[in-house]
C-alpha cells in the first residue's frame, strides 16, 4: 500500500530520467509565438485526394516541427470559397478567413477592455509549394493574396537546398535506379550514370535545378543535369548529350513536389528519354521542414538550439 510519501517499501520507485547535459543535450523545440501569423501553404495543381493527402502530410511534419503553429492549406485551382467547409478551400479565401478571424479577435480584446498592442505584422505567411521557381504559378500565387485583401507575406519558393538533392537521391533509390547508402557504397545494377533532373517553369526554373543538381552529382558522383519538361526536345536533347559523353544507363529524376506536375507530363518525357523514371518529391520528410524554414525565417523565428550553446 502506498504512503503518503511514496509507494510502499519494496515496491520499485520509478525516477526521472536525468536530463542530458553537455554538448549532446537534444534542443529544446521551438514553439510558435502567441498570436503568430498562420501558415498557409500555397498548392498548385487540379485539387485531388492524392494532392490533399500530400498537403495534409506537408503542414503535419511542419507542426510536429514547431509546437502551436496554425498551418493551414489553400488550393491555388480550386473554385471551392468555404475555407472551413469545402474539402479543397481556395487559396484566397483561406487568406481571407485567416483575416477576419485576427480581426474578430482585436474586436473581442477591445471589447473586453484589454489592452491591445498595434498589429502591424501579417496575418498569414504563405509557403508556395514549389521546389523551383515557376513564375507563371508565382504569379498567380501572388494575384490570390491581393485578391484575398489579407496583409500576408509571399515566401520563395523551397529550392535550391541541400535536403531537396537528399530527397532525390532517396526516390532515385526507392526506383533502384541509384545506391541507397554513400558510406557503404552499396551496388545497384539498375543504378543511373547520367541523371536528368526535370523541372517546369522555364529556363529560371532549370537554372535553380541545376543548383540542387550540382549536390546530387556529388552524392551520387555520376553527372547530373538539368532540363525543362514543359520545353519542346529539351529533355531529348539532354538525354543526347549526357549519352554523348559517355552515360548508358539514364534516369529522369522530376525535381517536383508533384502537384504542379500536368498528368502524363513525366511518363511522356520519359519515355522521350528512353529512360527510367523516379517518383517527385511528394511528401519526403525534407519538404515540410523546408516549408517551416520558409516560414521561420519570414518572422524571424531561429531553429531550436542545443541547450548551452550561444545564440547567433
Amino acid at each position: 500500500m502506498s504512503t503518503p510519501s511514496g509507494p510502499a517499501s519494496g515496491l520499485p520507485v520509478r525516477m526521472p530520467r536525468p536530463r542530458q547535459s553537455g554538448r549532446h543535450r537534444r534542443p529544446e523545440p521551438a514553439v510558435a509565438p502567441d498570436n503568430a501569423p498562420a501558415l498557409v501553404l500555397a498548392v498548385p495543381g487540379t485539387p485531388g485526394k492524392e494532392t490533399r493527402a500530400l498537403a495534409d502530410e506537408v503542414t503535419s511534419i511542419a507542426r510536429s516541427e514547431l509546437p502551436g503553429l496554425d498551418a493551414r492549406v489553400g488550393y491555388l485551382d480550386s473554385t471551392e470559397t468555404d475555407p472551413v467547409q469545402a474539402e479543397f478551400p481556395q487559396l484566397q479565401a483561406v487568406l481571407a478567413h485567416a483575416s477576419e478571424e485576427r480581426f474578430a479577435r482585436r474586436e473581442q480584446a477591445r471589447a473586453a477592455g484589454a489592452g491591445i498592442a498595434a498589429d502591424d505584422g501579417p496575418v498569414a505567411v504563405v509557403v508556395p509549394l514549389l521546389a523551383g521557381p515557376d513564375s507563371a504559378l508565382l504569379r498567380r500565387v501572388r494575384q490570390a493574396v491581393n485578391d484575398s485583401r489579407a496583409v500576408a507575406e509571399l515566401t520563395d519558393v523551397l529550392g535550391p537546398h541541400p535536403l531537396l538533392a537528399e530527397a532525390l537521391h532517396v526516390r532515385l533509390s526507392e526506383a533502384n535506379l541509384a545506391r541507397a547508402d554513400r558510406a557503404r557504397l552499396f551496388t545497384v545494377a539498375t543504378a543511373a550514370d547520367g541523371i536528368i533532373l526535370a523541372s517546369v517553369g522555364g529556363d529560371e526554373a532549370v537554372q535553380a535545378a541545376g543548383i540542387t543538381g550540382m549536390l546530387l552529382a556529388a552524392r551520387l558522383a555520376v553527372p547530373v543535369m538539368a532540363a525543362a519538361l514543359d520545353q519542346e526536345g529539351a529533355i531529348a536533347a539532354t538525354a543526347e548529350e549526357l549519352r554523348g559523353s559517355g552515360a548508358t544507363q539514364l534516369a529522369l529524376a522530376p525535381y517536383l513536389v508533384g502537384p504542379e506536375l500536368d498528368e502524363g507530363l513525366l511518363q511522356a518525357a520519359a519515355a522521350e528519354a528512353a529512360c527510367p523514371t523516379a517518383e517527385p518529391l511528394g511528401s519526403y520528410p525534407a519538404i515540410g521542414k523546408l516549408v517551416l524554414s520558409k516560414y521561420m525565417a519570414a518572422l524571424g523565428i531561429a531553429p531550436a538550439q542545443p541547450a548551452g550553446f550561444p545564440q547567433r
